[in-house]
């Protein structure tokens, strides 16, 4: 029987865990193993901190002739009985296993309606208020100048002495012209 170390998938989707484990070489990589010799959590934040091995059972199923996977033998290089990482495995693990320091939020401090509008009055949000104020009768004045211009323009009179209607249709305002071409000819 060929042993051999690898990863085998647990978790869930998206969030992937491995467990170290020996294997007969014929299962398949999530099937039936012979051993667990440890896990591997890519999710912890902490390089250093994500693999854990029993390093007395590695080098048993190594001196037995098992082959570790390619990504196995690189954690087994790091994390095994003679590792390289081993000192800042330890110190990472440590920094986990400490509480987390939060500090104190404090009193809660309650804004009353008053203070508000104080606070509101900064230079940026006084200039952003009034200039929607300013812009918009400029706008306004604007419409309404060229709405008198195109009414003047209309309310000319025709030359036979009727004014024209700013509702008249465009047939008549070219047989207008035609009348004052006609008219400028004589």
């Amino acid at each position: 029987m060929a042993v051999v170390i690898r990863m085998k998938r647990m978790g869930r989707t998206h969030r992937p865990f491995y467990r170290i484990c020996a294997t007969d070489r014929r299962t398949p990589r999530d099937g039936r193993v012979i051993e667990e010799l440890g896990s591997y959590d890519p999710s912890v934040p902490d390089t250093n901190a994500r693999c854990t091995l029993k390093a007395e059972r590695v080098d048993y199923w190594l001196s037995v002739g098992a082959q570790p996977s390619d990504k196995v033998r690189v954690l087994i290089k790091k994390f095994g009985t003679n590792g390289t990482h081993l000192k800042d495995m330890e110190n990472a693990r440590s920094r986990l296993s400490m509480p987390r320091l939060v500090p104190e939020a404090g009193e809660p401090v309650m804004a009353s309606k008053e203070e508000e509008p104080a606070a509101d009055s900064s230079p940026s949000n006084e200039s952003a208020s009034e200039a929607p104020a300013s812009e918009a009768p400029a706008s306004e004045a604007s419409t309404d100048t060229v709405t008198e211009n195109a009414v003047n323009t209309d309310a000319q009179e025709s030359p036979a002495g009727e004014p024209v209607s700013a509702e008249a249709p465009a047939d008549t305002t070219s047989s207008d012209s035609k009348e004052k071409t006609e008219e400028s000819k004589e």
